[in-house]
């Protein structure tokens, strides 16, 4: 197994004109309307600082306020602009977004007056009289939660821009937290888990490695001693029936630790939870295992069939979870995973108009996305939307420096520019998807119909380097690669973990691949008669609000469903992964799910033999 494998750094890699690239300007835009003071609005009355203009409105409904769970009655209040800052600081570390670098450095100079204003250490958005609550017995929503995302955002922003007021600001809410857990050890130590505490082991971990300040380890090996720890320990059940979006960020504390500490205690506890969580559990063809934001029992996945499946914070964390697993070894099947999320839950869950999210993905028959508003709601998942936005850069390469070899882990067009090793290397990947030059690269396997799973790669800058490509599991006949127009057997590479590695790679190779898919049925594994379809990794929706049946074998979707190909002026320049049934009473459109905006949808059907 593979120690470590690394991430790219942000402004190593540029995604390319395209899908998601639209979706990344889409959530970019969204960052830079949103109004600094609105952002800002919790943290001034926490600190008593008056915004000019609000105080006494005539027509509250019409001020510059952000509501829902940004509004200053809700106990969440303040959550959103931790995710916000994640969010910009990465498509500033990106893309030297300068409007978006000058609204972050306000941002931070003002938590900074609020913090002023509090005495000098408090700089959240909510009371501290939230955590004294917590001793009580009664009731109150989620205080470490909302802390937890201000701390986040804090330490993202001075990890990918360097600004160093950030971490001022965040090394005096630890030493608040110091002297809090120190007081709660003497009076109510099982406070220092209420609160949903899930985010704070890891980015009291992850400060410490960023910064080596021992206060931060401090903190963090106050956090450590979490109880789902012990229940995975033992291997039990430690999820079934409990908060998903609760559990899944002490996984990633425990990951974290896991790299602060190399204790492998840290890395059993990860794999047993992956092993709880995906493995055993089961999932919907679109990655969720979830239901009301709780975890489905094991395999039970059509029982609990609904309207508010797959909570997208889920989604948004499991691939969180793949990436460090990822990390570890250089399995494919996490990257499998990420690309069944990405396309199925980071892209089908945000609104393709405007870059909102929906909160849940329904599955029920004649589903429709409900989706949030811009700046009156504030759900949880509007935060993580906005940043799983920014984070395609990171998650399409990594590499192995010991070995010089580049991975590619998602097929995205883009350009890296990078270090592998010692080696600089610039490698861009880019779809094939028109040309007869490009066509007769396949024509002799009968595969020259227009697919997006044909990928280049030109090496503009390297030399003697091992390039590895993933070969996902859902491909339906062995890839077709070639290197420098010239065909290569895929049993002639050495394959492993799911990738096929080429070696000696220099600049001005030009290498490509082309990934055979079909369309197949995913069926529920408690309701057999029922299955999704899914073309590779992208989860086809009948656009239908009544018909719930399909008649034909599942088996052999070709039967009952035919490919739907125009030539079209959008991001890809044919059709892409379109059907529409035939044979049946009523004939249905099926499109990919994440292209379904506001259209009645339905993703499981039933069998029907004729």
């Amino acid at each position: 197994m593979k120690e470590r494998l690394r991430t790219f750094r942000f402004d190593e890699v540029i995604i390319k004109n395209g899908l998601f690239h639209n979706r990344i300007d889409i959530n970019k835009s969204y960052l830079k309307e949103l109004d600094d003071t609105a952002l800002l609005q919790n943290y001034y009355f926490e600190a008593g600082i008056i915004i000019p203009g609000i105080m006494t409105v005539s027509e509250p409904e019409k001020t510059n306020l952000h509501w829902g769970w940004e509004a200053p009655t809700c106990q969440l209040r303040g959550h959103f602009l931790g995710h916000y800052m994640s969010a910009a600081a990465a498509v500033i570390a990106n893309e030297k977004d300068e409007i978006l670098e000058a609204k972050l450095r306000h941002i931070v100079s003002e938590l900074r007056r609020c913090q002023l204003a509090n005495g000098g250490r408090w700089a959240a958005s909510i009371p501290e009289k939230y955590f004294e609550i917590m001793t009580t017995g009664v009731y109150i929503w989620s205080p470490q939660y909302t802390v937890h995302k201000l701390l986040m955002g804090l330490l993202d922003t001075y990890k990918y821009t360097g600004n160093k007021e950030a971490l001022v600001i965040l090394s005096e809410m630890a030493d608040w937290f110091i002297d809090w857990t120190k007081d709660m050890k003497k009076r109510s130590p099982k406070s220092i888990y209420d609160g949903e505490q899930a985010g704070m082991l890891e980015v009291w971990a992850d400060a410490y490695i960023v910064t080596g300040d021992e206060k931060y380890k401090t903190l963090a090996d106050i956090y450590k001693d979490q109880g789902i720890f012990t229940l995975l320990r033992q291997g039990k059940d430690a999820l079934t029936d409990e908060h998903a979006n609760a559990s899944i960020p002490i996984i990633q504390g425990a990951a974290k630790m896991y790299e602060m500490t190399k204790d492998d205690d840290y890395r059993k506890i990860v794999e047993a939870f992956w092993d709880q969580a995906v493995t055993k559990r089961g999932m919907y063809a679109t990655t969720g295992a979830n239901a009301g934001e709780f975890w489905i029992p094991p395999q039970k996945l059509g029982e609990y069939r609904g309207d508010r499946g797959q909570e997208f914070c889920t989604v948004y964390n499991m691939v969180r979870v793949a990436l460090y697993l990822f990390s570890w070894t250089g399995n494919s099947e996490y990257c499998d995973y990420i690309e069944r999320c990405i396309y199925n839950g980071f892209l089908a869950q945000q609104s393709k108009e405007n870059g909102m999210p929906a909160y849940f993905l329904p599955m029920t028959t004649g589903s429709k996305k409900k989706w949030a508003s811009k700046r009156r709601d504030f759900w949880c998942c509007q935060g993580t939307m906005i940043q799983s936005a920014a984070k395609y850069p990171r998650i399409v390469y990594s590499a192995d420096d010991e070995n010089n070899t580049l991975y590619v882990n998602q097929y995205i067009p883009s350009k890296l520019t990078g270090k592998l090793g010692s080696i600089d290397i610039s490698l861009d990947q880019s779809l094939l998807m028109s040309g007869r030059e490009v066509q007769s690269l396949f024509e002799e396997h009968s595969v020259s119909e227009k697919s997006r799973w044909k990928m280049s790669f030109k090496v503009e800058a390297g030399n003697g380097f091992t390039l590895a490509l993933r070969i996902p599991g859902w491909i339906s006949a062995k890839p077709v690669i070639t290197v420098n127009g010239k065909e290569i057997d895929i049993e002639e590479l050495k394959t492993e973990n799911g990738y096929a590695f080429i070696d000696k790679v220099n600049a001005n190779d030009e290498i490509y691949i082309f990934l055979p898919s079909e369309v197949k049925a995913q069926r529920l594994p408690d309701m057999n008669e029922m299955a999704a379809f899914v073309d590779g990794p992208i989860v086809l929706a009948g656009l239908t609000e009544e018909v719930d049946t399909i008649r034909g074998d599942f088996d052999k979707p070709e039967e009952f469903m035919y490919k739907n190909t125009e030539h079209v002026y959008d991001v890809f320049v044919w059709l892409q992964n379109n059907y529409r049934t035939k044979h049946q009473p009523k004939n249905i459109n099926m499109i990919p799910l994440y292209e379904v905006n506001d259209e009645a949808y339905t993703i499981y059907f039933e069998e029907v033999n004729k």
